[in-house]
């Protein structure tokens, strides 16, 4: 069966489609891979009779199958709880349930364990469904009735039992909180069983959830199960900035995933000179400022000249000057033992011009769209002027006139990505004149134009009219 939370009806949920037991256990919290599946067990030996059953977020538990059940990663199946019974799902079976209980409980006692029933029918399923249902409105209840005493407490979680006998509330405390009297008003007014339990910061992420920092899903709530203490030393090391809101993650305490890489650094940095050490140079004396630890650099700026630059070194340079210090000797400057830095030539030429930044920008000829300059007769000044016939030449001369004569001509301005045609005004096409009538003695007839009679007609309806022809 699917689980409650992604089933569109049937038991079919809406995204993989195979009921609940598809292999990767994308649906479950904390879902285990069970690379043992393959592997066949020789003929004499019994399968494991302890299963690990999942509940609501991410708590789970060791049940010992005494029934001999044919179980399955994905069923759904009823468990002994005290009172009653309650409702889970198969999350790992066989052989890598031994492994499971030596690494999560090393005192397990497998006499003592809790019993699975049977598989759970439908009867069961959809009591458990509504068990689920009933979640959301419980804590909300919950926490305005902690709210009206006054505890200083967060209920962060409410889980029912798969019977309805029973709900446990999960809060969160800074220190000892009184709730005695908030049990009483629970249990009269949700007429159950009230268990509360504490958990820390880290536990309510875990089974809260949430999108990380990083983009995936939290690790507490997905894979990591022991919670490890972190400290600012980690952060230290890997040579990251000490802002508790970058280096916080949702639950409010340090991120776990500042101890994943802590032992490389600090087996690497076992390499490097002490950073506490100060080089004397003729120049002055540089101190250390950060540390590379995948390029293996060491980076130094002398005392109150910042304004050179960072010095890069590695680690094999500073050991050199450091014990040229201890023999009182001084290098000149620290430039000298920076490596070269050898800039890479390509290996191909650019014929064709592909990796001009410019090739995808197309630049236009201003005088492309321009007309043409017509050719002037010669003999003719190009400043204005006034044409004079010589006598040795037929061509006009052209008189200068003074700058101050010449008349201010404002040409408008030309854009070359315009039309030339675009604003020129359309010319009246010529119309045909008619020719005129004449009289006897060949003078045109001048015909008067009649006058118009603008005289208003009398209303017959208007009573004024009437009363003037009484």
């Amino acid at each position: 069966m699917s689980c409650a939370s992604c089933s569109s009806g049937g038991g079919t949920p809406r995204g993989c489609k195979n009921n609940g037991t598809c292999s990767s256990g994308g649906c479950n919290k904390l879902e285990v891979y069970d690379w043992l599946a393959n592997m066949t067990l020789p003929s004499s030996q019994a399968p494991y009779d302890i299963v690990e059953v999942r509940f609501k977020n991410s708590r789970k538990s060791f049940y010992k199958n005494t029934k001999n059940l044919t179980l399955q990663v994905g069923d759904v199946v009823v468990v002994e709880e005290s009172p009653g019974y309650d409702v889970g799902v198969i999350s790992v079976v066989g052989e890598l349930a031994r492994i499971q209980v030596r690494k999560k409980d090393s005192n397990f006692k497998p006499l003592e364990a809790k019993k699975i029933h049977r598989i759970a029918s439908q009867e069961d399923i959809d009591k458990w469904v509504k068990a689920r249902s009933l979640e959301k409105s419980l804590m909300y209840r919950s926490r305005t009735l902690a709210i009206d005493l006054g505890l200083e407490m967060k209920i962060s979680d409410v889980e029912y039992q798969g019977d309805l006998s029973k709900a446990t509330f999960y809060y969160t405390a800074d220190g000892r909180v009184d709730f005695r009297q908030l049990i009483k008003n629970m249990a009269e007014e949700f007429k159950v069983r009230i268990e509360m339990r504490q958990i820390g910061s880290r536990q309510e992420a875990s089974r809260l959830g949430g999108i990380g920092s990083c983009g995936r899903e939290l690790c507490c709530s997905t894979w990591l199960t022991d919670f490890r203490s972190v400290s600012t030393s980690a952060a230290r090391y890997q040579q990251l900035s000490l802002n508790p809101q970058k280096l916080a993650g949702q639950c409010g305490k340090l991120k776990c995933c500042l101890n994943y890489e802590l032992d490389m650094y600090i087996e690497t940095l076992k390499s490097f000179p002490k950073v506490d050490t100060k080089l004397r140079t003729e120049k002055g004396n540089a101190y250390h400022i950060k540390t590379d630890v995948f390029k293996r650099q060491l980076w130094y700026a002398y005392e109150g000249d910042m304004a050179s630059g960072l010095i890069a070194l590695a680690p094999e340079r500073v050991r050199e000057i450091i014990e040229m210090n201890i023999a009182g000797k001084k290098p000149v400057e620290l430039l000298e033992y920076t490596a070269p830095v050898a800039i890479k030539e390509p290996d191909y030429s650019n014929v064709v011009g592909q990796d001009s930044l410019n090739r995808f920008e197309h630049t236009f000829n201003k005088s492309k769209n321009k007309k043409k300059k017509k050719k002037k007769p010669a003999g003719i000044n190009p400043v204005e002027g006034t044409a004079v016939a010589t006598e040795n030449s037929s061509r006009p001369e052209v008189q200068k006139q003074p700058i101050a004569n010449r008349p201010v001509v404002n040409k408008p301005r030309v854009n070359p990505n315009q039309n030339p045609n675009q604003n020129k005004p359309a010319q009246p096409q010529p119309q045909a004149q008619a020719t005129p009538q004449l009289n006897e003695n060949g003078e045109p007839i001048v015909r008067k134009k009649k006058k118009k009679n603008y005289k208003k007609k009398p209303n017959p309806n208007n009573p004024l009219n009437n009363e003037n022809k009484a």
